[in-house]
């Protein structure tokens, strides 16, 4: 594990995750399918609201450069973490979420035409979620400046047409299930993750 961010908000991350123990080890399913021996599960980091108001406000400084008039979330990962970003802001903040299958944008939020939109996601491994909550804002005529993460576990493989913004950058290995050395050993991928088992 090789963590690339050597800054006071990386530090305050890292005192944050342990003490939360959102950092867990064993053989685990990502969202994006692929398999890892390590899994940061953001929902204990978040469990605490004092603890997620300050990776919110840790992440608002970070995207504050990009000068967002509102924050969008993919959910369910991203829901915590977008809207107490959007609080320390002082921005709207609105989700997208899977209807039949398809990323879109419900419950009368609206995006306002040529609006500068950062898109805040917990974890990016491959950047997919919030991709597709990138193309839900761009489709519905708002910029998106820039996106956001509370850690970027991608080692610099999730491309976005935007800056990444996170908080802590970790180079956690994964792998395809095919080539899932853990698998080759017997052992049972566990799926902890917000899509399901």
């Amino acid at each position: 594990m090789t963590d690339r961010a050597p800054d006071a908000a990386a530090d305050r991350l890292r005192e944050l995750l342990r003490a939360s123990g959102a950092l867990r080890s064993g053989h685990f399913v990502l969202s994006s399918g692929r398999h890892a021996r390590h899994y940061v599960q953001c929902a204990l980091l978040l469990e605490l609201p004092e603890r997620a108001r300050e990776a919110g406000t840790l992440l608002a400084q970070r995207l504050a450069t990009h000068r967002p008039d509102s924050i969008v979330s993919p959910a369910l990962g991203g829901l915590v973490i977008g809207h107490e970003t959007a609080a320390a802001l002082g921005v709207p903040f609105r989700f997208t979420e899977r209807h039949a299958g398809e990323m879109t944008l419900r419950r009368g939020f609206e995006i306002e035409a040529g609006s500068r939109v950062a898109v805040v996601e917990d974890v990016v491994t491959t950047g997919g979620s919030a991709r597709e909550a990138i193309e839900v804002v761009e489709r519905l005529g708002g910029e998106v400046v820039a996106a956001g993460a509370i850690i970027d576990r991608s080692g610099g493989g999730s491309r976005f047409a935007v800056p990444l913004e996170s908080l802590l950058k970790l180079g956690l290995e994964s792998y395809v299930p095919d080539e899932c050395p853990l698998c080759a050993q017997g052992s049972h991928a566990e799926k902890p993750g917000s899509r399901g088992a």
